[in-house]
């Protein structure tokens, strides 16, 4: 018994020898016979109970979080910088499984997203890296389309616009398919040179033409998790409402929430009144849901809400975070009833300056729950039965704490850029009636100036206490985009100087100096086109479009799983409780920024998607009439516009101009006739006819009537260029392909 290694020595042994020890390895290694196999086995039993070592392929000992040096893994879809990643194919840890970075040597055909690849692991100082060795098999493409019945063979017409390749569906893969019914299926059989790829019908959606359908398709093309798995909603069913306990008790103050008037869910209330230790001066608490306590690392519900990373709303329906039981219910802060929460409370001087602020766990009961238009009628004196009583104590109060506030954002200078949001509004049967703008009020100003305030409050509290967080990170543009932006505002008569120190105040002043303009549109547009995408990460690289030096999302743990992270890191740096962040999660934190910044993108181009489909259904029945629009995009296929009354954006295409060419410069972002000279030019204001909408891929085709309010000559009708000779829906497709390819040529 007297030479049996420690338990750390064995842990320090079998990282030296990763996924090639098993039990008889360890006692040869450490010279143990006979008998004293007894206790190893049990200390080995031991140490992968306390989760420190675990199983790995043919049941040999690695340390729990580990990988061997050889292992199958799944390849991933590319990342926004076309990097390839791939995770282990089997995963049996508590923890999320490990991201590895897929090396290839130069000439090597890179694996697609699914293929299984034997792979050569290596773990350096950042992460894991893999060196595939060859590839297993393919991974099955999924495909969204309406299933066309043929007499041999049925086909797949991919709904998305972007794709032109059709699927042979074999009598046996149909799956009862209908003809015209929208169906989900995945390719079957290797790649062919000739011919159409092969695939299978794996579920029946439906009617294409049915509302339900439009979101739908986003929700199966983008691959987003719309059903919970069975652990989880168990788990949600078994929460209960909390009680006191050793909360702080915050149902005295008058915490009210104001959200949309069609909000599924309340994360956030908030309340102000004056500082009694600062004349001018104001309190104001932002109250928080707190997830935290429901959702505890490594349970069923915090892997699923991992997995989707975030809320996906639709106009018809929410693809949630978390279960109804805890998005609609138990987390989320409903008038007149007991709700656990985490709390910020911040003190700004009279000019606006945040003096402190420390944060609290409580219980908190909030005395009514207002929509933005009710807060703001109240404000400009129109106040209903709901709002009369609270319009002294609780509504003047709070716009007074902002209206300090906002002396201090004056000065911060955040960037402004002024894009109104699309409203997209259905019936009960869920078709479109209108689209309109969203009216923005001071109410939305309000929340959104203290959620920025609060989630700032969150990054400087973590950092101080040296604690592991996610911020959320905005990096300045890059020196290629700014070029571009300058050659843009100088065609507008704006300078954006070179040689300086860029600030969000350069920014805006070339947005103050279009305003009002017919260059303001183009110009806003210029300027967001030059930001980069916002993401997640453990390090602090600043937020640049709030000019904040740290910035971290706190305010919607019900619908974000980076603001739950922060929570449960407040909650460990504050020892508030066990439910705090643990250890094994501050180890994969850049994996889990990683992942939910792509589960961000994804919801975002599944969200997009489904609003343009929306708008061609709304579009459809007017092809033919005549909208007023300004350019939004110049591609060398043609040039897109947005129209001034729904903000849909419609394809022209090049061959649509007329009969002259058309040159394209990419830096400019013009296309210019070598004949006429005409030169046209993102923001140009435009009236152009509806050619075709296409629902069901949500494309709208124009034609050019006038530019800069001059009428245009009609191009020659015939089947040459500019002619009649091509299908709309044809060369609208077409289109749509090359602009992807392009977007894709450009980064």
């Amino acid at each position: 018994m007297s030479n049996l290694p420690s338990k750390d020595q064995i842990v320090e042994w079998l990282s030296a020898h990763p996924g090639q020890s098993g039990k008889r390895e360890v006692a040869r290694a450490f010279g143990i016979k006979g008998s004293d196999r007894i206790p190893l086995k049990r200390m080995l039993r031991e140490l992968e109970a306390d989760g420190v070592i675990a199983r790995g392929p043919r049941r040999k000992l690695l340390p729990a979080g580990d990988l061997p040096p050889v292992a199958v893994l799944r390849v991933l879809p590319p990342d926004a910088d076309g990097d390839l990643w791939a995770s282990p194919e089997q995963w049996e840890h508590t923890t999320p499984p490990p991201r590895i970075h897929i090396t290839l040597k130069r000439g090597d055909p890179a694996p697609g997203a699914g293929d299984r690849v034997l792979t050569k692991i290596h773990k350096a100082d950042d992460g894991w890296t893999g060196r595939v060795i060859r590839k297993i098999g393919s991974g099955p493409t999924k495909v969204v389309g309406i299933y066309r019945h043929g007499v041999e063979a049925g086909r797949i017409v991919p709904v998305d616009k972007k794709s032109d390749t059709e699927y042979l569906i074999a009598p046996g893969d149909r799956n009862g398919a209908r003809d015209g019914e929208l169906v989900e299926g995945e390719r079957v059989g290797p790649k062919n040179r000739l011919g159409l790829p092969r695939a299978r019908i794996i579920e029946r959606l439906g009617d294409p033409g049915a509302p339900k359908s439009v979101s739908l398709i986003a929700i199966h093309e983008h691959g987003i998790p719309d059903a919970f798995p069975e652990s989880t909603v168990k788990e949600a069913l078994r929460a209960r409402p909390v009680p006191l306990g050793k909360r702080e008790d915050l149902r005295d103050l008058p915490l009210i929430t104001i959200d949309p008037s069609d909000a599924r869910d309340h994360d956030d209330a908030v309340c102000a009144m004056p500082d009694p230790e600062n004349d001018g001066g104001h309190v104001v608490w932002v109250v928080i849901a707190d997830v935290a306590h429901y959702v505890t690392p490594g349970s069923a519900l915090d892997q699923e809400a991992r997995r989707r990373g975030n809320s996906t709303y639709f106009p018809d329906r929410v693809v949630p975070m978390l279960p109804e039981q805890l998005s609609g219910d138990l987390c989320s802060l409903h008038e007149g009833v007991d709700r656990p929460t985490i709390a910020v409370r911040m003190r700004f001087g009279p000019d606006g300056r945040k003096l402190g602020h420390s944060f609290h766990r409580g219980l908190m009961r909030s005395p009514a729950s207002l929509s933005y238009e009710q807060a703001q009628a109240a404000i400009d004196g129109q106040p209903d039965e709901a709002t009369a009583d609270l319009l002294d104590p609780v509504l003047r109060p709070l716009w007074a704490a902002y209206r300090a506030v906002l002396q201090a954002r004056a000065t911060r200078a955040p960037l402004n850029l002024d894009l109104p949001e699309r409203k997209i509004v259905l019936s009960d049967a869920g078709e479109v009636t209108s689209v309109a703008f969203r009216d923005r009020f001071d109410a939305h100003k309000l929340i959104e100036e203290f959620m920025i305030q609060a989630n700032v409050c969150a990054a400087e509290t973590l950092e101080a206490k040296k604690s592991a967080l996610l911020y959320r990170v905005h990096e300045e543009p890059t020196v290629e985009k700014l070029d571009a932006l300058r050659e843009i505002v100088a065609a507008c008569g704006l300078t954006l100087a070179k040689g300086q120190v860029l600030h969000t105040r350069h920014l805006n002043a070339l947005l103050d100096g279009a305003a009002g303009t017919q260059n303001a549109e183009l110009v806003n547009l210029s300027v967001l086109r030059s930001m980069t995408q916002a993401y997640y990460a453990p390090e602090n690289f600043s937020h640049f479009g709030l000019n904040l030096r740290r910035y971290a999302h706190f305010t919607s743990p019900i619908r974000r799983y980076a603001d739950l992270i922060v929570h449960r890191a407040l909650i460990t740096a504050h020892g508030w409780g066990k439910d705090g962040l643990s250890h094994e999660e501050t180890l994969i934190l850049d994996q889990t920024a990683e992942h939910i910044s792509q589960t961000e993108r994804r919801s975002m181009l599944a969200e997009r998607d489904t609003t343009d489909r929306y708008l061609a259904a709304f579009l459809a029945e007017r092809v033919g009439q005549e909208f007023a629009g300004r350019v939004s995009g110049i591609a060398r296929f043609g040039l897109f516009v947005k129209l001034d009354e729904t903000g849909a954006d419609g394809l022209i295409p090049i061959s649509k101009l007329g009969t002259e060419y058309f040159r394209h410069d990419p830096d400019a972002q013009t296309l210019t006739g070598e004949r006429s000279g005409t030169v046209i030019g993102l923001g140009q204001p435009v009236t152009v006819r509806l050619a075709d909408a296409v629902p069901v891929t949500g494309g709208l085709l124009l034609e050019l009537l006038s530019l800069d309010g001059t009428a245009l000559a009609r191009p020659r009708q015939g089947k040459g260029r500019g002619g009649k000779g091509g299908a709309p829906k044809r060369a609208l497709a077409k289109a749509k392909i090359r602009r992807n390819k392009s977007r894709k040529s450009r980064g």
